[in-house]
């Protein structure tokens, strides 16, 4: 639906619970994902042996968020906890605002378009890889880069 894309969806989840259940948190992890959760927010972090690697593009790591909007946390809670999302656009497009804009962008590649109301943060997430000894930041979004660093610093 995507079109060309090289790397994995997220997971998103209603809870850090149920990422634990496909993902391994690190005491550092789980301490920003404590702070910033829910929220926009993705963390790369190791996935465990029984999340299938047809998710994760055959990598040892998977992109977990739990977001905060209503009607997403209940769309996941419907799903047992976890769902593979992504932003609602095609490779290389403009994530839409609306979902209006969503269904002009994707047309006849979805049968269902869920109107939650406009998106409120206009950017897509920030997203952190974590699977190294040192914090990554991969794309900025709207969680600040330099806030990352003064939660892990906080005791």
């Amino acid at each position: 639906m995507k079109g060309e894309r090289e790397k994995p969806p997220p997971i998103l989840a209603s809870s850090i619970d149920h990422i634990e259940k496909i993902a391994s948190l690190s005491p550092k992890a789980e301490k920003i994902a404590r702070w910033f959760w829910p929220g926009p927010l993705t963390l790369i972090v190791p996935k465990k042996p029984n999340l299938p690697e047809v998710v994760t593009c055959n990598l040892n790591s998977v992109g977990v968020r739990v977001p905060n909007h209503a009607v997403a946390l209940q769309l996941i809670n419907l799903s047992k906890g976890l769902l593979v999302g992504t932003s609602a656009n095609k490779t290389g497009e403009k994530p839409p605002q609306t979902a209006h804009e969503a269904a002009r962008q994707l047309e006849e590649e979805v049968d269902v378009v869920l109107d939650g109301g406009p998106t409120t943060l206009r950017v897509p997430s920030t997203v952190v890889d974590l699977t190294k000894k040192k914090p990554r930041i991969l794309r900025e979004g709207p969680v600040n880069f330099k806030e990352v660093p003064d939660v892990l610093s906080q005791k």
